[in-house]
């Protein structure tokens, strides 16, 4: 999988690439052999381009450090646009072909603002991730998901304004907006699938208006609604506990437009959520 090592057997030999291989590279040779520019069943692809066109480059489910430099990075190989360019920070799109979501990061080694890409699916990069991917892995799906607990608001300190999905910066329905978009992948707004979502206390009747199923238990990746109040709750389901309980994170919980993560259960009172609702 990996060409820095196909690089370094054709060009140093055996002893070179082994002595490389143990300092963190977990290509096998037969791996790195694969990565021959098409998008084979069981790799994750990238390519240049928006739309699934330019150049491929197709690796294995986990890579925490793509290179940022030739020779020694992981460039695209097939023909077209971007041919021999680096990976990191150059793809537009991408095709899932293993058997999990993998999930795309910004940073290195897994690191900052991350976007979800189911098995099977081909999608563009989000506004976050589009030629600002650095690092991908595999996670868990069904009931075991969990996604961690983290602060990743980029309008955050921030009371006035519209942010770019039509909600009010530094409020709950914000944050959420931002979650979904960010770490599910979905490219949710205020008027997502022609529906006008609005205050939090809205979301549960505006996801089934949207055909967006809505539940009465909790799944990590969904979005937990409050009903009660003058305008609702709304915040990110994190993980699901083994007792019934559930994590989330969350903006302006306790005014101040500050950011929480706290640990819940279902119910109707004001630190409750009682509908959530499944974007993924």
């Amino acid at each position: 999988m990996s060409g820095r090592v196909g690089r370094a057997l054709r060009a140093v030999g055996v002893t070179i690439a082994i002595a490389v291989s143990g300092v963190g590279i977990s290509a096998t040779p037969a791996q790195a052999a694969s990565r021959d520019g098409v998008c084979d069943s069981g790799e994750f692809c990238y390519y240049y381009n928006s739309d699934f066109a330019g150049s491929i480059s197709d690796h294995g489910s986990s890579l925490a450090d793509y290179g940022a430099t030739q020779p020694t990075c992981y460039e695209f190989k097939s023909a077209g646009n971007g041919q021999g360019l680096c990976v990191k920070n150059n793809a537009a799109s991408a095709w899932n072909r293993t058997g999990s979501t993998i999930r795309v990061y910004y940073n290195s080694d897994f690191g900052g603002t991350s976007q979800d890409i189911a098995s099977g699916a081909k999608v563009n990069l989000n506004a976050s991730l589009k030629n600002n991917n650095a690092s991908h892995q595999p996670v868990s799906a069904g009931g075991g998901d969990s996604y961690p607990a983290k602060d990743d608001y980029p309008y955050r300190g921030q009371t006035t304004g519209v942010d770019p999905w039509n909600f009010y910066k530094g409020q709950c329905t914000s944050f959420a907006a931002w979650a979904v978009r960010s770490r599910l992948g979905v490219a949710f707004h205020n008027y997502y699938d022609g529906v006008h979502w609005g205050n939090a206390n809205n979301w549960a009747n505006a996801a089934r208006s949207a055909g967006i199923p809505v539940y009465g238990s909790p799944k990590a990746g969904d979005v937990a609604v409050r009903l009660g109040g003058t305008w609702g709750h709304v915040a990110f389901v994190t993980r699901v506990n083994s007792n019934g309980t559930f994590e989330v994170d969350e903006y302006n919980y306790n005014g101040g437009s500050a950011y929480s993560h706290r640990t819940v259960s279902v119910g109707t009172a004001n630190s409750q959520f009682s509908q959530f609702v499944r974007f993924k």
